[in-house]
């Protein structure tokens, strides 16, 4: 089983103190860094935008990780890719037409994923597996940090794997929402290949302790 990745989630940082936040789990070893970008219209909660992104793009050569829970996903697809995401993440539920949105965004020289809510099946996947680069699986109700991880969750991931493994093996799988070290071992187990962590990570002042824990390592 190959080593899990963790991305850690910029909604939990402390937005006074970014620039020092991104240097600080980049020093500790993060893989990647999430943006939790919500409209409140789509979701009951308000974030940030392209700018944001744009100055952490600045500070920081880890990959920027950008999850669009919004509305007009496809009116902001090229401000993120402008501003130096890496990843951009839609939901389902917030295209009108999936495949096309998928394929504006690789044209973008950026990796395409589709959101799965706890809700929504996996079913949307069966005619765009061959466009997407990632699948971000949602453990919670997006809008909110801080929620408790929904376990059953894990019987989608149970059937996912397979199902990933069987049609586009290349394709990661991405959890998201109240991932914890209680939780990261199984989520690992059923061959998730990253894990978005806010609280558990900026919500511990040792960011190399928290990241260890997620992936299972022992620390000194």
């Amino acid at each position: 089983m190959s080593r899990v990745r963790v991305a850690p989630s910029l909604l939990a940082c402390d937005l006074a103190r970014v620039a020092d936040e991104v240097r600080s789990v980049e020093a500790a070893g993060a893989d990647l860094l999430h943006f939790d970008v919500m409209d409140g219209h789509f979701v009951p909660n308000l974030t940030f935008g392209p700018g944001l992104c744009a100055a952490v793009r600045q500070i920081t050569k880890l990959p920027l990780d950008v999850h669009l829970m919004v509305s007009n996903a496809d009116e902001l697809l090229e401000p993120f890719a402008q501003a130096g995401a890496n990843r951009i993440a839609v939901h389902a539920e917030a295209v009108v037409h999936l495949n096309r949105t998928l394929d504006h965004v690789r044209a973008l020289g950026v990796t395409p994923g589709v959101a799965l809510n706890p809700g929504t099946p996996v079913g949307v996947l069966d005619e765009v597996w061959p466009l997407v680069g990632f699948i971000l699986v949602m453990s919670v109700n997006p809008g909110f940090g801080g929620q408790h991880f929904i376990p059953g969750v894990l019987d989608k991931l149970a059937r996912l794997g397979p199902e990933r493994d069987r049609r586009a093996p290349a394709v990661e799988l991405v959890v998201d929402g109240g991932v914890e070290a209680a939780n990261a071992a199984v989520l690992r187990r059923l061959g998730v290949d990253i894990l978005v962590a806010g609280t558990a990570v900026f919500g511990d002042s040792d960011r190399g302790r928290a990241l260890a824990a997620l992936r299972g390592e022992e620390t000194r």
